[in-house]
């Protein structure tokens, strides 16, 4: 199928063209007549499948159908979870609707207040947003939504979690009854869903992959590892495998701005992106990392919503997520639009639960490898697989490096030779990969 059997409109199958793109992605093949059509519609697909476009695309040819807006007041509001995502989206409208002579803008905290409300002053078709400094603008009345047309909640699963589901109901409450409202997402919890129904009516439904699934080009690997000494594994992998550009996830702001600290003084090139830091800082991080002046990128969770690092060959797990979905979120950020990715997670004993709750939210086993030098006191339990699941744990990266085939073909040779570690126990430890069916 090609852009035009979806009922776009020449302008924008132009811009669409102009971007590169001539075939839909399932999800935007899915959604766009329904968006045109005026359906609400909750879509649930895979991060980096092209989920902007599947709503931009329609709601700027809906809006180009209708009048220009009155002065403070917009048409259609994109809210996003982080900063990051928000100009991401801002960017595709721009690039999508040139042709239309559409307006957007984004606005978001961290940066002077004063330029935003001026841009709204004139009157926005498209505004996109994160929800504190949207309610910031309308608590001083610079922005009306008694025009609005249509709502989007984008990573609407996180949107609507504990962190943000106030601001969203203190916003859903200023909007008109009337609307389209669509909500995307890489992931739909029961919850969400049960929570998303309140806010749409008689949605449509799409799904392109399995509730909570994992693109199918991201290779998974688990390094059991113990947690002093997830510092140095991280560093030794970077270098042994001469890693370019890495995303690296860990759980808190903290821990993020401690490691690349950590892996500087290891001499590569880091730095930290979180709520923390300025705008202007985390800019500057994301545009060295996109150009290759920075080796590792260290990101929590909500921070790295949002980043589209085009053919992102690895991200790394420094610790898992507590929630397990967001496991789907971070490895997403490799493999996106069809293209081979990796994930590697460095889990040590006290995790086991969290990788536990991850391996039944995907329905996969992940398979573990021990590297050399680096095999944990404490072990990481097995984890517990099923036929055609656990082939596929048993299937090894296709960037395997040659330090863990040397380190493997080191054990086996020990074995053979009845040679005994240091401490005199016989070395006799393997690879933690479950065995084959």
């Amino acid at each position: 199928m090609s852009f035009d059997k979806l009922g776009l409109s020449e302008t924008l199958l132009r811009a669409v063209n102009e971007q590169g793109y001539d075939t839909p992605s399932p999800v935007q093949a899915k959604a766009i007549p329904l968006v045109l059509s005026g359906r609400d519609l909750m879509a649930a697909a895979q991060t980096g499948t092209g989920k902007t476009a599947a709503f931009t695309l329609p709601i700027l040819q809906r809006l180009a159908k209708g009048s220009n807006p009155r002065p403070g007041h917009v048409r259609a509001l994109v809210l996003t979870p982080t900063r990051e995502l928000a100009a991401q989206v801002q960017a595709s409208t721009a690039n999508y609707g040139r042709h239309d002579r559409l307006s957007s803008a984004v606005v978001f905290g961290g940066v002077k207040i004063n330029p935003q409300i001026a841009k709204l002053r004139r009157g926005i078709d498209v505004l996109v947003a994160t929800p504190g400094r949207l309610l910031d603008l309308h608590g001083q009345g610079a922005v009306s939504f008694d025009d609005l047309e249509i709502l989007v909640l984008d990573e609407a699963d996180r949107m609507l979690d504990m962190g943000f589901i106030h601001d969203i109901r203190r916003i859903v409450k200023l909007l008109p009854q009337q609307r389209q409202t669509l909500m995307f997402s890489a992931t739909f919890s029961k919850e969400i869903r049960e929570l998303a129904s309140g806010y749409l009516q008689n949605p449509a439904q799409v799904e392109v992959s399995p509730p909570n699934a994992t693109a199918d080009k991201v290779e998974q690997w688990v390094y059991p590892v113990d947690k002093q000494r997830k510092p140095a594994l991280l560093s030794h992998l970077v270098r042994d495998n001469s890693w370019n550009q890495v995303l690296v996830f860990t759980r808190t702001k903290h821990g993020a701005n401690r490691l690349s600290k950590q892996l500087e003084k290891d001499g590569i090139s880091a730095a930290a992106i979180h709520g923390n830091k300025s705008q202007g800082a985390r800019t500057r991080a994301l545009e060295n990392f996109k150009r290759g002046k920075l080796q590792a990128l260290v990101a929590t969770d909500i921070a790295a919503r949002g980043l589209d690092i085009e053919q992102l060959p690895q991200v790394v797990n420094f610790e898992l997520p507590n929630v397990a979905e967001d496991y789907v979120h971070r490895i997403g950020r490799t493999g996106r639009a069809g293209s081979a990715g990796h994930a590697y997670s460095l889990v040590c004993a006290d995790e086991a639960d969290n990788l536990k709750g991850i391996e039944q939210l995907i329905r996969k086993t992940l398979p573990r490898e021990e590297v050399e030098g680096f095999e944990p006191q404490h072990a990481v339990p097995e984890g517990k697989v099923s036929g055609a699941n656990r082939r596929n744990a048993n299937k090894r990266p296709s960037g395997e490096n040659n330090q863990r085939r040397r380190s493997r073909d080191r054990r086996a040779n020990s074995q053979n030779a009845g040679g005994r570690r240091a401490d005199g126990n016989r070395n006799s430890r393997r690879s933690r990969r479950p065995s084959a069916a």
